[in-house]
This record gives structure tokens, sequence and C-alpha cells, in this order.
């Protein structure tokens, strides 16, 4: 019953409300062409001009605020489509730096394999020994493609290292920073020979008596001597020379041509020579 006594109440205030601004407005337009106004007029016409204006400030308003809306929607909608084709975009190029990268070590080991007089084999590196005993890698060439132990492994940057073993399929690289690689060796300028020998990240220059001139940047060949590696193949520059008192020969530090890190592709050398050192 209060309900329903409440809603009677807002009814009738609504009709009364209703029904003094239809009077207001009739009185309005009966006076339609009256040169003047009487002050009910002005109070009237007062009275409909702020509802009306009140009104239309409500009404901008929503239009405002719906429209507001509609162009925030389609906003986003604009971001979402840009933020997709930036993404795609990112992609292409990252497939398109890749690529590029590809070719570049694709064309040097083409370039070192017109240089090469005897047969050769591309492979993959296609993983990594994780022991910290030695510095290896595992290819995916092996004995059925003509792979056998000893044979030399280079790139197209240099020297990498030696065939260790090899099943069927695969093969593990010895590679030429491991301290167990020892290479013969020629430096380009002063033409002093000498034995590179690996200390797991770079090589030491060994056996070069303190009377030769040995400089820093200095590059560093393969010799041939021992039939293991081609003469000529890059394996480093001299980074670092000490002349002490004592002993018969220089401390030579020189810095690989090869990024041991970064292989993927390596060219096997198909000759039967060892270049690790057995003891």
């Amino acid at each position: 019953m209060r309900k329903r006594t409440k809603r009677s109440r807002k009814l009738k205030t609504f009709l009364l409300f209703g029904l003094v601004l239809t009077l207001v407005l009739i009185f309005l337009v009966s006076t339609v062409g009256r040169q003047e106004f009487s002050t009910s007029h002005k109070l009237a016409l007062e009275l409909v001009g702020s509802l009306q204006s009140g009104v239309t400030r409500v009404t901008s308003m929503v239009r405002g605020g719906w429209g507001g809306y509609v162009a925030l929607w389609g906003v986003r909608e604009e971001n979402l489509r840009l933020h997709s084709e930036l993404q795609r975009l990112q992609a292409d190029l990252v497939k398109y730096r890749e690529a590029m990268a590809n070719n570049i070590r694709l064309e040097k080991l083409l370039n070192l394999k017109k240089t090469l007089a005897a047969p050769f084999l591309t492979a993959q590196i296609v993983g990594r020994d994780p022991s910290q005993w030695f510095n290896t890698v595992i290819i995916n060439q092996g004995t059925s493609d003509g792979v056998q132990m000893g044979m030399p492994v280079v790139s197209g940057e240099g020297v990498v290292g030696q065939v260790r073993n090899a099943s069927p399929h695969y093969a593990k690289i010895l590679l030429a920073n491991d301290p167990n690689s020892a290479i013969d060796v020629l430096l380009q300028e002063s033409r002093v020979q000498g034995i590179v020998k690996g200390n797991g990240k770079g090589f030491d220059l060994q056996y070069v008596l303190k009377n030769n001139e040995v400089k820093e940047g200095e590059t560093v060949l393969t010799s041939g001597m021992g039939g293991v590696f081609p003469k000529g193949l890059a394996l480093g520059t001299v980074s670092k020379v000490v002349r002490n008192r004592r002993g018969m020969f220089q401390q030579i530090e020189v810095a690989p041509a090869v990024n041991f890190e970064q292989l993927e592709y390596l060219v096997i050398i198909l000759q039967e020579k060892s270049l690790t050192e057995e003891e």
C-alpha cells in the first residue's frame, strides 16, 4: 500500500507540473503579437527558457558523451589494428635481418670453397659440449658422409678445429682454442714461424725466439707444415707481445679470427691428417 501511495503522489506531482507548464505555454502563445510583455509574461518566459536551456544542455551532454564513446571505441579499434600491424612488421624485420646474416655467412663459405684445392664437405652445428673439459661442437655430418677423425675444419673467417671422433651421421669437432689443440703457423709480415696452442678463449703463440721482431696486429696464418691445414688460412691476429728477461722465447697472445661462440656452418676438408696432439 505504501509503495502505491508513493507512486500515486509522484504521478500527481508530475501531472501538476505538466499542467502548469501547459498553462504557461498557452499564456505565452496567447500573447504573441503584443509589443510589450507584462511582468507575469516575463516571469513565464524566464521559467520556460530556463527549462528549455536545461533540457538542451542535458541533451548536448548525452549526445557529446555518446559521440565521445563512439570516437574512443573507434580509436581503440585503430590502435589494435596498428599494434597488430607493428608486430607483423617487426617479425618480418627479424626474418629479413636473419636472412641477410645467413646470406653473409653462406657467401663467406662460398668464397672459402673457391680457394680450397682439396675436396670438402659443408656441415651445420647442431650441439655443443656442455662440459668444461673440452671446447667441442657437434655437426650433422658423419662417417656415412665421408667425415673421418683427424680432418681439419674451417669457416669463412678462418680455422675452426679438427674432427675428434665421428659416428655414421654426426661428428664431434675439437675447436682450435681448446688447450689440446696445436697448429703450425706463420706470421704474414715478419714471416716468423711458431706453434699456436689454444688457451680456452684464444691462442698462445709459442716457440718464437726473442730476437724475432713480432708486432701487435700482425696476421697469423696456417703455415701448411705437416700437411694438416692448407697454407694461408687465417687463424687470428697478434694481440699482445711480451719479452721477458728470462727464457729464450717471447710470450705472444693471438686473438682468434673466428668467433667460436657464434659458429653455425663449417667446412670439413676431406683429408686424413691429425691436428690434436695426443700425449
